[in-house]
């Protein structure tokens, strides 16, 4: 995490650093499913998501938008968020490589703060955008 970030050092069209993470695995889903009480079986058992008319096991949306989280909280304090949201547009699978990545679009003052506007993706090995979002995020001088 960076406490160096600055709003002076930033500029719109900027790139975040990147977060990259190893490939989805069964054994994190079903982590996964304890820690945020998802238990719904398409994230675990291989028939009841084939049976669901999927074409197999899926990871939780909210695991990725976790990971898109973390590419934040990675380049800026927590505390430093004023705004995250994403829309889901693509499953992920066991075995995907999820690779987040954030583009400054906007500084903007408000109620004191300095902002910095952020479009947000999270996208597969295969360049399929799981997730689209945004963020806001205050930085100092």
């Amino acid at each position: 995490m960076s406490g160096s970030v600055r709003f002076s050092g930033v500029q719109v069209g900027d790139s975040i650093p990147e977060l990259v993470l190893p490939p989805i695995e069964r054994l994190q889903l079903a982590l996964f499913a304890g820690a945020s009480g998802d238990h719904n079986p398409i994230h675990v058992d291989e028939d009841k998501a084939r049976g669901g008319g999927l074409p197999g096991v899926i990871a939780h949306g909210m695991l990725n938008m976790a990971v898109l989280g973390r590419l934040l909280t990675n380049w800026v304090p927590q505390r430093a968020l004023r705004g995250f949201g994403a829309r889901f547009s693509a499953m992920a699978f066991p075995g995907d490589v999820v690779t987040c990545r954030g583009q400054i679009t906007n500084k903007t003052e408000a109620a004191g703060e300095k902002l910095v506007e952020l479009a947000l993706t999270a996208e597969n090995q295969k360049g399929d955008k799981l997730l689209v979002g945004t963020a806001t995020v205050a930085l100092p001088e």
